[in-house]
């Protein structure tokens, strides 16, 4: 395995569960999944195309800023963190689940 094939493994984080991306995979076709903060459109597309077998018609890619939080008095805030709206082509379908 080349640099370039590993690098591919690395770059999908996990899939992003959420009403949102459940709207979006019922109505446009489309999976949402955390990446890594340096990951590119064209290193996504390869990645998901490698891993799952499908054709991916296009990605976006949204920058998504930490969340400020509070601890009792110690004010913080969380990581920032990166994903990507994958569009599948027609007929295209991942599973996550691993069903029959």
């Amino acid at each position: 395995m080349n640099l370039q094939e590993q690098r591919l493994m690395k770059v999908l984080l996990s899939p992003h569960v959420s009403e949102k991306s459940t709207r979006c995979a019922d109505d446009h076709g489309q999976v949402v999944f955390r990446v890594v903060p340096d990951a590119t459109k064209p290193e996504v597309k390869a990645a998901v195309e490698k891993l799952f077998k499908v054709d991916v018609e296009g990605v976006q890619i949204v920058n998504m800023k930490g969340k400020r939080k509070s601890f009792s008095r110690i004010s913080g805030r969380r990581s920032n963190w990166k994903k990507a709206y994958v569009k599948l082509k027609a007929g295209q379908d991942i599973d996550f689940l691993g069903g029959e």
